[in-house]
């Protein structure tokens, strides 16, 4: 099963091995200077530079300028990108902000920790740049609706980096379950149990690292003393900066089950784990949690684990919608559909896996350069759809840390004032919530 370190490492690898080559350097000398997107990366480790690579597919993309608050990244970042393209990017930047400022940049991507992304994303919209920016868009729900209003305000061309909304196995495994062919869908099982993930002991505070402009890296989050546990990847598990698995697999595979069944928000969710696994190590999102979001006619279950690989379906991550005749189960390796049989009889036929074709990213930079070209807001996953489903997941998360069961009118908890309180974030000084 593909997992998110496998991906990631798979396009690291094909990046690294690419050279320039007289087919890629003709191609840019061919591209009209009208038709060139400069880029600017900010968040070069991880799937920033994953989704830079791609872009660089592009005759038309030049790079012009990375960001990153690390020095050994930045500087490594450089040397690939120089790899790929023959030279280094004109510019490079440890403070954010210098990104925005240089008029020179169209596109602005955004590959920093979670709670990096409204602040960003609304500066370089108001700064007249599109936007690709990483999932999920927004820790709290007031930083996803500025979001929106932000790239509506400033027609910024933005899209979200969910990219399975551009994977064609998965829009084929929606048309199917739109069809009706299931029958009534009574549940919607989502899953993601990450066996590749392993815990992280608890390491005491050190001095940051030579080269790391560790204030800037926690930016509006709460100040605390530099802890290698709460930087580069691992920050996934720690409130301050994201919202573990739920966010970080959640916005992908969730996602799914909205867009399935055509619904946005819940009417109410409860959630129930903790760290079951490990309980003594250093994460502070939970290792194992369920949550239940109610709808009309049908529940959506979220499950998770991190550290072990049985799922459901024999696959450790992705969703059941199941129906009165069968089960679809889908995930990034395909879609197939399992009939219900009742006294031996069964209900439909069944439908043998469809693979997918691992184009996913690819192809949503491709739509992605499209809308810019087109002027189209409406990319295959965009600011909207990003902001819905970082909601939903977040809405999981905080009836996990409440203990409650919350019901939920689209905009706030009717039944629980204090769990308000998790709507809107508290930045650090010197940062402010954006006003739009």
């Amino acid at each position: 099963m593909t997992s998110r370190r496998t991906f990631i490492k798979t396009t690291a690898a094909t990046t690294a091995a690419i050279t320039i080559g007289p087919a890629i350097s003709s191609a840019l000398a061919g591209c009209a200077a009208s038709d060139r997107i400069n880029v600017g990366l900010i968040g070069c480790n991880g799937m920033g530079f994953a989704d830079l690579s791609a872009f660089l597919e592009h005759k038309q993309v030049e790079c012009i300028a990375l960001c990153d608050v690390d020095e050994n990244v930045l500087n490594k970042r450089a040397a690939d990108v120089e790899k790929i393209r023959g030279k280094k990017p004109a510019n490079l930047y440890k403070d954010w902000r210098q990104v925005i400022d240089n008029k020179d940049i169209d596109l602005v991507i955004i590959g920093t920790p979670d709670h990096w992304h409204c602040l960003m994303m609304v500066a370089a919209c108001e700064a007249g740049k599109d936007v690709y920016v990483e999932k999920p868009i927004g820790r709290t729900i007031e930083e996803c609706n500025l979001m929106i209003k932000a790239a509506k305000k400033y027609k910024s061309i933005v899209q979200v980096g969910q990219w399975q909304r551009s994977d064609k196995h998965w829009q084929d495994a929606v048309d199917f379950i739109q069809s009706g062919k299931l029958g009534k869908i009574r549940l919607v099982r989502v899953f993601s149990y990450q066996g590749w993930c392993p815990t992280i002991p608890v390491v005491a505070d050190e001095p940051v690292p030579a080269g790391v402009n560790y204030d800037m890296w926690l930016g509006p989050a709460p100040d605390r003393p530099f802890n290698r546990n709460r930087y580069h990847f691992t920050f996934r598990w720690f409130w301050d900066y994201a919202g573990g698995l739920m966010t970080d697999w959640g916005v992908h595979l969730l996602d799914y089950a909205l867009y399935g069944m055509n619904v946005t928000a819940p009417k109410s969710v409860m959630a129930m784990g903790g760290k079951y696994g490990y309980p003594d190590d250093a994460c502070e999102t939970p290792d194992s949690l369920q949550t239940i979001y109610e709808f009309d006619g049908f529940n959506v279950l979220w499950d998770h684990a991190i550290g072990i690989d049985d799922g459901a379906y024999g696959r450790n991550h992705g969703l059941g919608f199941v129906g009165e005749n069968g089960t679809l189960v889908v995930d990034r390796g395909g879609w197939e559909v399992i009939p219900e049989a009742v006294n031996g009889t069964k209900r439909m036929e069944a439908v043998p896996l469809s693979q997918g074709d691992g184009r996913g990213l690819k192809n949503h930079v491709k739509n992605h350069l499209d809308c810019i070209a087109d002027r189209n807001p409406k990319t295959n996953a965009s600011i909207e759809i990003g902001a819905h489903i970082a909601k939903f997941s977040a809405l999981g998360n905080i009836a996990y840390r409440t203990g409650k069961k919350l019901v939920w009118d689209g905009t706030s908890f009717t039944n629980d004032k204090d769990a308000n309180q998790y709507l809107v974030p508290q930045y650090r000084d010197p940062w402010k919530l954006p006003v739009i």
